[in-house]
């Protein structure tokens, strides 16, 4: 097997989709394994020590929050959902739970290996450096190891919550961070039903770091869910 070759373990009951998942994947560069359930899905991470997770929430026995939970028990490897689930709070508690993206079918596969390659990105880079010290995506750049942020050479100053807010999408760049995460890590455990306080500190880091903050380029929204650092353009 190509060592070079990033892992990929699918789990999903639905053939049609594995065959189609099996092509495209396949025909990119990437390795799979296969699994129709969530306890062969486990026993395939656990084995396959995978560089990212496709998972489907609707499986038989054992059904995908579950197998997020229990693998968050012992591994960080990137999980992305795909699923028939569009409601959002699927999607909320699939993220709450561990997962790092959500895509609903049916789905482009286009955006699937966007996805895939910008979440592989992201690990593979703080993996190299995980004293990771600047982040730049764009004419923001951020000197985390200083706590100043620039656009272009001009220099933004912001609140110590303003930048706490930052310095998480920064940290989980490409990743839909939940409301509740955001309030977890910004805020504490005592502020997660306070929804309001990142709608109310996004709006002012918006304002401050987008061109117009109705039409942001970096800091997006994921209607219903939460937020998003953009990373690479995406």
């Amino acid at each position: 097997m190509d060592k070079l070759k990033s892992i990929i373990v699918v789990i999903e009951d639905d053939p049609q989709i594995c065959r189609f998942l099996r092509t495209s994947l396949s025909a990119n560069g990437f390795v799979l394994f296969e699994a129709n359930t969530g306890e062969q899905g486990l026993v395939e991470i656990a084995t396959r020590k995978p560089d990212l997770v496709i998972l489907d929430l609707g499986l038989p026995r054992m059904d995908g929050i579950t197998v997020i939970h229990k693998v968050r028990e012992w591994s960080s490897v990137p999980i992305i959902v795909l699923s028939a689930r569009s409601q959002e709070q699927d999607k909320i508690t699939a993220l709450d739970a561990g997962a790092d993206d959500y895509l609903t079918k049916p789905f482009s596969i286009g955006e699937l290996l966007a996805r895939i390659r910008v979440t592989i990105r992201h690990i593979n880079q703080f993996k190299q450096d995980s004293t990771e010290t600047e982040f730049c995506e764009g004419d923001l750049r951020v000197d985390l190891s200083r706590r100043r942020v620039f656009i272009g050479k001009r220099e933004i100053h912001l609140t110590p919550i303003e930048y706490r807010l930052l310095n998480t999408l920064i940290r989980h760049a490409g990743k839909v961070m939940t409301h509740r995460q955001l309030l977890l890590n910004v805020w504490g455990p005592a502020y997660v039903e306070h929804d309001h306080y990142v709608r109310i500190y996004m709006g002012q880091l918006r304002q401050k770091i987008e061109t117009d903050s109705t039409q942001p380029r970096y800091l997006l929204t994921e209607t219903g869910v939460g937020y998003r650092m953009a990373y690479n353009g995406l």
